[in-house]
């Protein structure tokens, strides 16, 4: 049985995200992710899944000054207190909430930096967040953002990430995969998940070069669910996407690849 989920952070933004909850459910969601849930408490967010029937299968660790255009936290020399504190913060909402897997973002090389010091340190903090996340069950992943987008991040295509994890060495830590964020490095999105399924522990997807729903561009999605509802794949498939009109009228997609799961 796929495991499919659906980003309230990208998803039904035309109300609040106390209320995104709601239309999850309404859609026929079972699993939903967010990006940065901070800004409800634990509380608020334990009442809307209990509410709704939900679980929340992904959260990031907070990223400091990234989503605001600086650098970020995990790959910043100096920063290492600060990134502790947000793995922290993270996995309180982890546990506590049965969250499965939490995504660390690399962030960016800063600009008067060098770049060896800055995936040293990546490299160090990931080894910390994946010792912290094991100690609660809970599945680490970090995630390779397209140099387009985010100019200058730290983790932008496959074989960055195959070195990274090979310079962490803890056998909890996996890739998480963005098909978009594949496509738009000008991988093979189908090859690349066929070739490194085995250390992909979280799968997100949006159409390429738009970043709308499937089957609104380039992407051949048939073939790429195909694969991933056959394999032996045991995560969850997110929809991270920006609609291209309504959220609501955005879920063609989801009736056509995964009306029989």
């Amino acid at each position: 049985m796929t495991k499919l989920a659906v980003n309230i952070s990208m998803i039904f933004t035309e109300v609040p995200l106390i209320e995104r909850f709601a239309l999850a459910r309404e859609q026929g969601f079972s699993h939903i992710e967010i990006q940065f849930p901070y800004e409800l408490s634990i509380q608020q967010i334990q009442q809307q899944l209990e509410q709704h029937q939900l679980s929340l299968c992904l959260i990031n660790v907070p990223a400091g000054d990234l989503m605001q255009g600086g650098n970020g936290l995990a790959g910043i020399p100096g920063l290492e207190i600060e990134f502790k504190q947000a793995v922290d913060l993270a996995l309180q909402y982890a546990t506590a909430l049965n969250v499965p897997s939490v995504n660390i973002l690399a962030g960016k090389q800063p600009l008067d930096a060098d770049l060896l010091p800055c995936l040293n340190t990546l490299a160090n903090n990931l080894k910390y967040a994946a010792y912290q996340c094991s100690a609660h069950d809970i599945q680490p992943v970090f995630e390779m953002i397209n140099g387009t987008d985010m100019p200058r991040f730290l983790v932008q295509n496959i074989a960055q990430a195959q070195e990274m994890l090979e310079a962490v060495q803890h056998p909890a830590l996996k890739m998480q995969f963005d098909c978009y964020h594949m496509a738009m490095m000008g991988e093979n999105v189908l090859e690349a998940l066929k070739e490194n399924i085995a250390d992909i522990g979280h799968i997100q997807f949006a159409d390429f070069p738009n970043r709308h729903q499937p089957d609104t561009a380039k992407i051949d999605f048939q073939a790429i669910f195909d694969y991933l509802i056959h394999s032996d794949y045991t995560g969850y498939i997110a929809a991270e996407y920006k609609p291209s009109n309504q959220s609501n009228q955005s879920f063609a997609w989801k009736l056509k690849y995964f009306s029989a799961e």
